[in-house]
């Protein structure tokens, strides 16, 4: 079984407020970095996401993939791979646990990658680990850096 990597942040949000910028894939661009391009290729019946065509420029690893989506509320959203150039499997998942009594909240983003091209086991949880910093940096900026966030 293939071992994951995971991180966690706080953002001074609720729950719902994180979600929504996490379903904002059009945004996608503007506050992850290695996220050129995001296309929602289909939705479900409450209109979030289930296929996302992601361009992706993370340095080394250059893709163009298409993602499936599992929404749980406002509290958990994971993904697989559907198709890829350069991986053989990706899975993820962000998990949001209300803090504080639900005006901040803990973020947990928890990452699995394969790639097709041989890779040392230690290197691959290196670069997973530096795109979970990156995505959980940046979203807590994007959330926090909303105007309709209460201090």
């Amino acid at each position: 079984m293939a071992e994951h990597t995971n991180s966690s942040i706080t953002i001074e949000a609720a729950p719902a407020e994180v979600m929504s910028v996490i379903a904002d894939f059009d945004r996608y661009p503007e506050w992850t970095g290695e996220v050129k391009e995001a296309e929602v290729l289909a939705e479900d019946a409450q209109g979030r996401a289930e296929q996302v065509r992601l361009v992706l420029d993370a340095g080394a690893i250059k893709d163009d993939h298409t993602l499936a989506y599992t929404w749980a509320g406002d509290r958990k959203v994971s993904w697989s791979l559907v198709k890829s150039q350069m991986l053989r499997s990706l899975d993820g998942s962000y998990s949001l646990d209300p803090v504080d009594g639900g005006a901040r909240t803990e973020v947990t983003y928890q990452l699995t990658v394969d790639v097709k091209i041989p890779m040392l086991g230690m290197i691959k949880r290196k670069a997973e680990k530096v795109i979970i910093d990156r995505a959980l940096a940046g979203l807590k900026k994007r959330v926090e850096s909303r105007g309709d966030v209460a201090s």
